[in-house]
């Protein structure tokens, strides 16, 4: 991957269906998200569409799905499948994993595999989706597994449009995605990189919070326009964490492209934005060492 052409690294992207045509999630849910983000039409691509899409940008993006088959019964796109998809366009796509931290064990061999053999450089939770709280025992020897490979994890915060308005919210339980659960993951494993996605709507002040106080805690920017950032957010993304702020997107249903326009109207110190954009991803993910 060459650093020098790339304009931007998006930190968050999904794959949202498979070489077959399987969703990553059940239709009642995908439709419940279509109307969260006002997204009706838009399509589902597959990575060879999402590779040419962020090559023509000159952009890199981390791809992933969600591992949610102990609370959805839905199965997951193939972990394995992305990753290989990945490495056809290695000039712009950076895989990710999930895996449903209810699986245990051999979830934990998942994770090592995925890392050693099929070069995933992260990790992607769902607490709500995946119904778990972040600081659960259950997923501790996951976690462990992830420090020690030295790669990141992210955690989607704040409220989901996966599953808004549908009756009971899909089952799918906000609480789990209050960033103060990690806050303990951050405590218990000191060396895991971690992210905290979106603007953690209701929780902001405490992703803040979290991400100040423990050194290795990032926050990145996906699923809201720039437009509506909280202002405590532009603060700190000026200021205190201008080291650890990361430019995503929520592509498909936000494109790098809107994303971007709105970012460029924000007031983000000149020396601020080239760190957003893409230098804080590139040391975060290995691609770039200070």
């Amino acid at each position: 991957m060459d650093l020098d052409r790339l304009t931007a690294i998006d930190v968050h992207t999904h794959a949202e269906v498979s070489k077959d045509g399987h969703g990553a999630l059940s239709p009642e849910l995908f439709g419940a998200s279509a109307d969260y983000f006002k997204a009706h039409g838009h399509r589902q691509p597959t990575i060879d569409e999402m590779a040419a899409h962020y090559r023509e940008r000159r952009m890199a993006a981390v791809v992933f799905t969600v591992d949610a088959e102990h609370a959805t019964g839905h199965p997951r796109i193939s972990n394995q499948e992305i990753a290989e998809s990945c490495a056809v366009h290695a000039d712009v796509l950076i895989p990710f994993a999930s895996v449903d931290p209810h699986k245990g064990r051999a979830g934990v061999r998942e994770a090592r595999r995925l890392v050693e053999e099929y070069g995933v450089r992260g990790f992607k939770f769902h607490p709500s989706i995946q119904a778990f709280a972040p600081n659960d025992p259950l997923a501790y020897p996951l976690y462990e597994a992830i420090e020690e490979l030295g790669v990141p994890a992210l955690f989607h915060t704040g409220q989901t449009g996966i599953g808004a308005g549908v009756p009971g919210g899909g089952g799918i339980r906000l609480k789990y995605s209050n960033p103060m659960l990690v806050d303990d993951v951050a405590v218990d494993f000191p060396e895991l990189r971690i992210i905290l996605a979106h603007p953690s709507f209701p929780w902001q002040d405490e992703a803040l919070a979290v991400a100040t106080h423990k050194p290795h805690v990032h926050i990145d920017l996906s699923g809201w326009s720039p437009k509506y950032f909280p202002p405590q957010l532009v603060r700190y993304a000026n200021s205190l964490l201008q080291d650890k702020v990361l430019f995503g997107s929520d592509y498909p249903v936000i494109t790098p492209d809107r994303w971007l326009a709105d970012f460029e109207k924000l007031d983000i110190k000149p020396e601020v934005r080239p760190k957003i954009l893409k230098e804080n991803a590139a040391r975060l993910l290995g691609l770039l060492t200070d």
